[in-house]
């Protein structure tokens, strides 16, 4: 009688057993590609944000949100009658670029 390790491994196991190596290792190479994806955004410093040492708004407008862009900021006033003002403000000088009235109904 043969013993079992001298039987010759069946070519669809043998197939088989590659199949799921290939595809473990494939595994193991994703998982470590996200991990070290996910820890370079999280650690990432961001750029040092450059802003005017003061922004002057109009007299009688207070700031209700401020959004920064790539070397613009856009500043939302809100006036004492409620009218709502979105300007665009140079990010360095705070020099005013732009004013966009916001209208529409509540």
């Amino acid at each position: 009688m043969t013993e079992p390790q001298d039987l010759p491994e069946p070519p669809r196991l043998r197939r088989l057993r590659r199949l799921v190596t290939t595809l473990m290792i494939t595994l193991i190479a994703g998982f470590i590609l996200i991990v070290v994806t996910l820890v370079l955004r999280l650690t990432a410093t961001p750029p040092p944000l450059v802003l005017p040492e003061e922004i002057p708004l109009p007299a009688g407008e207070s700031a209700a949100a401020v959004t920064f862009g790539d070397g613009w900021i856009a500043l939302v006033t809100r006036d004492a009658s409620g009218t709502e003002r979105i300007r665009i403000l140079d990010r360095v000088t705070g020099d005013p670029i732009a004013e966009v009235p916001i209208t529409g109904t509540r």
